[in-house]
């Protein structure tokens, strides 16, 4: 839905379908009763998660009219696409196979152009689209060595850049401004804002400029400009707040060298300070252990009393580390519901949503807002609801924030 600081909706990653049939249904099922309850009357914007099996039926000529005949019917459009998870994302084991294919493989690629295809095709006359990413590749695939690093990173570096290609000719042939947005998030190639700029000042930039150049005869600073219009971050709150990372300072960085923010996208993850008393640390120990579960990673950063930071790549890991006394405050990956602020004797970090909310109403930085929270159906059963009321109180809440 429009708001006055940009669209706002939630990521059809929530309901599960990897081929289009399967999840068009879902769609066809929820979308209504959500808009409903937020949009009545108004238009309501869809952030579409497509897996590639389903962005190949929905390719099709027949499926796409059908698609777009619904949209028009139900006053819907769609705005955003997450093109993170390629494969299965529901009922399978996902874990690190989130990240694949990584940014290395021509399957990737196709993929993405495909989804831009397809956005571009749906996205309504006059806004912008964007496709959500992954950060590269996945950090424990490529760690043997700074040699094996340096060329995953030059490979997947090049790969993108033929996607900017294709987004340039796009525009410059009259279309709509589209931009791939890339997501950093624990143990990720790229994991936090440093990560992000380092690649992206010293081997985007540096490469991306000359292959521009000579694609289109460009000069230097409309090439450069090119590649921050078309290339931007995808600010996932829960991930930037698993790295500690404060929201005014991420964008003063980024500012700073006119790097743009395509998407946010509005998620918390679960955190709790660590007592040195053996009796309370073991009680916040064994609430953690209720959000361990087999489908998504659950990537822990540990705070120390010193104030470093240590990372465990998955909730096992963490807690075979659990009587660090060095250690404390955790913070899990595990995107639990945004109007929630605390899972005693947990919590959230949802004042790190409120932040960049203010952040995005005091000065509008994104026209792209998107909830995420994808782990309804992995829950523990004290929090699990209607997955409709569930969605329809993330939004509302989203849009008390706004209005506030």
């Amino acid at each position: 839905m429009q708001t006055a600081f940009g669209h706002l909706t939630y990521c059809s990653n929530i309901h599960p379908g990897e081929t289009w049939s399967a999840h068009f249904q879902q769609l066809q099922q929820h979308i209504p009763v959500v808009k409903q309850q937020v949009s009545p009357g108004k238009p309501f914007g869809i952030g579409l998660r497509l897996a590639n099996t389903a962005s190949l039926e929905l390719a099709r000529e027949e499926n796409l009219r059908a698609f777009q005949q619904w949209l028009q019917a139900n006053d819907c459009y769609v705005f955003t696409m997450n093109g993170f998870p390629y494969g299965g994302f529901h009922n399978t084991v996902v874990k690190d196979q989130v990240h694949a294919p990584d940014w290395t493989s021509p399957d990737r690629v196709a993929y993405t152009i495909r989804l831009f295809r397809l956005l571009a095709t749906l996205l309504p006359y006059g806004h912008e689209g964007g496709i959500s990413t992954s950060p590269l590749s996945y950090k424990f695939w490529c760690n043997r060595c700074e040699e094996e690093k340096h060329s995953v990173m030059e490979s997947a570096t090049l790969n993108i850049l033929l996607v900017v290609e294709h987004l340039v000719r796009i525009r410059r042939s009259g279309g709509p401004l589209l931009h791939l947005d890339i997501e950093p998030e624990p143990d990720g190639l790229l994991e936090n804002t440093a990560e992000y700029m380092d690649w992206y000042l010293h081997q985007l930039l540096p490469a991306g400029i000359p292959f521009l150049q000579d694609k289109f005869r460009l000069d230097e600073a409309t090439a450069a400009g090119f590649i921050k219009d078309h290339v931007q971050l995808c600010y996932d709150v829960c991930h930037f707040a698993l790295e500690y990372e404060q929201p005014a300072a991420v964008l003063d960085k980024l500012s700073a060298y006119g790097l743009k923010v395509g998407k946010v996208q509005i998620s918390a993850a679960l955190k709790a300070d660590l007592p040195t008393e053996t009796d309370k640390r073991k009680k916040i120990i064994e609430a953690f252990r209720q959000f361990e579960e087999p489908v998504y990673l659950h990537q822990v950063i540990a705070r120390t009393a010193a104030g470093g930071l240590i990372h465990y790549p998955d909730l096992p890991q963490a807690f075979a580390d659990a009587d660090n006394s060095k250690v404390a405050e955790w913070r899990s990956h595990f995107h639990v519901p945004v109007f929630l602020e605390s899972y005693d004797p947990l919590s959230s970090t949802q004042a790190d949503i409120k932040a960049v909310l203010a952040l995005q109403k005091k000065e509008p930085f994104t026209q792209h807002l998107e909830v995420e929270t994808y782990t309804w159906d992995v829950l523990p059963a004290p929090l699990k609801d209607n997955i409709d009321i569930s969605i329809s109180r993330e939004l509302q809440w989203v849009l008390q924030q706004l209005d506030d």
